[in-house]
């Protein structure tokens, strides 16, 4: 299949996010997870064949997963682009794309909170770094003597802002509540633990440790819901279990061949990004696939 960096539909564009393209349908939304990817908030010129299909299928499977934890806004996981027709109007309808099969879900359009739910269950990325530092997690005092990757004594919730451009800021536990109040900043943090301990009890059962990852919220009818992705290799931090050692740095089933290719290569980090040679592009598709392969236990269709 082709990779899909940008899908053109003849329907209102609600957003077009760094991969996703989201079209209005009155009350729902149609988003098209694209092959587009990003790396260090610049989305590169290159796509990774089969990303879309991995990011929606799997978020799709998760929103499954987790639906008596949490609901969510799926309405459903287009897999036969004909079921399109229950939600574009007739006068709106138009020849739909076959890639669209596998990559869209309908989803039920809410009010979104400006914040990126971050749990971590284990020390790495920007967490292990400032812990070498102050010893902190996002202002949290831990342990001493923790190493790299070492498993946290118990997941924790660090939440940041939802930036539209540039890197998401921490926030602290006080500014949540001010930003959505302090019942709902509760709920956020409860629903975001539940929905981590779940999946990473299920996910090492099969060889992955999930070692943080990020989720949104939102409000259908004053109802807390999950939304946008979850559990994917672009909002999680995946490892092989079977690899995994404390100390070091960790194989992990996301786009790290990109971001050290981008590294190695001298990349100042701001826009236009490099293109990428064809062996990142299919060590980096093979990585996302595998991810899904085995955390559904399934091919990727």
């Amino acid at each position: 299949m082709p990779t899909l960096i940008k899908a053109d539909l003849p329907l209102p564009l609600f957003i077009r996010g760094k991969v996703r393209d989201s079209y209005d349908l009155g009350s729902r939304l149609l988003i098209v997870a694209t092959d587009r990817i990003s790396a260090f908030d610049v989305v590169l010129p290159n796509g990774i064949p089969d990303k879309g299909l991995v990011l929606n299928q799997l978020s799709a499977f998760w929103f499954n997963q987790t639906k008596n934890l949490v609901p969510n806004h799926l309405i459903e996981a287009v897999d036969d682009i004909h079921h399109l027709d229950t939600y574009i109007r007739a006068k709106d309808r138009f020849p739909y794309p076959s890639y669209l099969a596998g990559r869209t879900m309908i989803v039920k359009k809410v009010e979104r909170f400006p914040v990126e739910c971050v749990v971590r269950g284990y020390l790495a990325g920007s967490a292990w770094a400032e812990y070498q530092k102050s010893g902190t997690i996002f202002g949290l005092p831990l342990p001493r003597g923790l190493k790299e990757s070492q498993e946290l004594p118990e997941p924790l919730f660090t939440p940041t802002t939802k930036a539209e451009n540039g890197h998401d800021q921490p926030m602290t536990t006080g500014e949540l509540k001010k930003l959505v109040g302090e019942s709902l900043a509760k709920g956020l943090k409860e629903k975001s633990l539940a929905i981590y301990n779940r999946a990473r009890e299920y996910a090492r059962a099969r060889g992955i440790i999930i070692a943080d990852t990020k989720m949104e919220f939102g409000l259908d009818n004053g109802k807390v819901i999950l939304i946008d992705e979850l559990l994917t290799p672009d909002s999680s931090r995946f490892w092989d279990a079977r690899q995994y050692k404390v100390g070091q740095v960790q194989s992990s089933y996301d786009k790290q061949p990109v971001r050290d290719w981008l590294v190695e290569f001298g990349w100042n980090k701001q826009p236009p990004a490099p293109t990428l040679p064809p062996e990142v592009i299919e060590a980096t598709t093979k990585r996302y696939r595998t991810a899904y392969e085995r955390l559904t236990g399934k091919k990727l269709g």
